[in-house]
């Protein structure tokens, strides 16, 4: 290990700001790289992380979105994955690593050493910016169709590729929020034609360009009755949604009127964790990872937590996701980036804190994505 350290930023407490640490810059090994973090994405997790203490010890550091350029390369990997694209010093690299791999492998420090099968280079024409919008709710959804709904992800994709369920309805619920937006793209260059939305009606002219068949408001009163009359069962005992992804996991806002809708045969993929009660300035969040004891759902409902975390227990997603899929497909515009606000500040804290207070505040329709190496 080097005796050379970096500036990180580190949690302290619940709902205390995060404060500034050094840490050691860890050297490459066999398979990993090292990156000059440039810039991240702040999520709805990194609030769960902060205000509710969700799966960290203090200190913890926080991200999994990395955007950066590549410093050093350690030894090749049995993997082989330097013959699908080889990353070298000087690339500008962006990729999703999970938190399995410990402190050095965070986002929220000038310098991280990461598994290189979690990196891919950043296509021409995208800014770093826009490439932290991608990472880790691009990976999410092919988690999630893969592991959850059990659809199918072929890559590459066949020219003449229609999925065995092109005309069912898949509802979307939050489609406007980060992955709900990936969820509607990754689902419509698979050539499913039924993707039903749900997200405020700002949102709705958006994302029937990404590819929403239609759009419903969850604010109104009747949403519910609205989306169960809005589709005909073709096949007496089979549900109207067999397929649901709750984009937001919250209790009284997603889950409940979910469970109204969703029935016998219904899978639904709610992105974790269940959120009881929301953070604010002034209240403290409460979470459950269970989401089948959250809410009563009807008899022959299947109710699933995503854990993306775990997406590299796919092996062929482990060894193409990130290093070849992720940059092809934004390469060819098959997915666009998240409309994007970048949370100013003098310093890496100071951002860092700003987007924190910014996500108490509430985020809808764009991803907030802050400068993290101050040079």
């Amino acid at each position: 290990m080097s005796t050379a350290t970096h500036n990180a930023l580190v949690t302290v407490a619940l709902r205390a700001p995060l404060e500034l640490a050094a840490y050691p810059t860890v050297e490459p090994e066999a398979g990993e790289l090292l990156i000059r973090v440039q810039w991240t994405a702040a999520t709805p997790l990194h609030l769960h992380q902060a205000d509710g203490g969700l799966l960290i010890e203090h200190p913890a550091i926080l991200g999994s979105t990395i955007v950066g350029v590549v410093v050093k390369v350690g030894p090749h990997a049995q993997d082989n994955l330097d013959e699908i694209q080889p990353l070298v010093p000087g690339d500008k690299v962006f990729g999703f690593c999970p938190p399995l791999f410990g402190k050095k492998a965070r986002a929220f420090q000038e310098y991280a050493t990461v598994p290189s099968w979690c990196f891919g280079k950043i296509p021409t024409g995208i800014s770093m910016q826009e490439a932290a919008t991608f990472p880790e709710n691009f990976v999410t959804i092919f988690n999630t169709m893969a592991t959850d709904l059990k659809l199918q992800t072929p890559w590459p994709k066949p020219e003449d590729y229609v999925p065995a369920h092109v005309d069912t309805p898949i509802l979307i619920w939050g489609a406007a929020s980060s992955v709900g937006q990936y969820a509607i793209q990754i689902l419509n260059f698979y050539g499913y034609k039924r993707l039903i939305a749900t997200a405020s009606s700002e949102h709705h002219e958006y994302l029937k360009k990404l590819g929403a068949a239609a759009c419903f408001d969850y604010r109104n009163a009747d949403v519910v009755q609205k989306l169960l009359d809005h589709v005909d069962v073709q096949t007496a005992g089979e549900p109207k949604f067999p397929f649901i992804i709750d984009c937001i996991c919250s209790k009284k806002g997603s889950l409940t009127p979910i469970s109204k809708i969703a029935q016998s045969g219904s899978i639904v993929a709610a992105m974790l964790p269940v959120i009881l009660t929301h953070a604010t300035k002034d209240q403290t969040p409460e979470y459950s990872m269970d989401v089948a004891s959250s809410v009563v759902w009807a008899e022959g409902v299947v109710p699933r937590g995503v854990r993306t975390h775990y997406f590299a227990n796919n092996t062929f997603f482990k060894k193409h996701l990130q290093r070849e899929i992720m940059p092809a497909m934004v390469a060819q515009k098959n997915v666009l980036p998240n409309r994007l606000r970048i949370v100013e500040g003098a310093t890496m804290l100071e951002r860092a804190n700003n987007g924190l207070n910014e996500l108490r505040k509430g985020v809808s329709g764009e991803k907030l994505v802050w400068q993290v190496s101050d040079e």
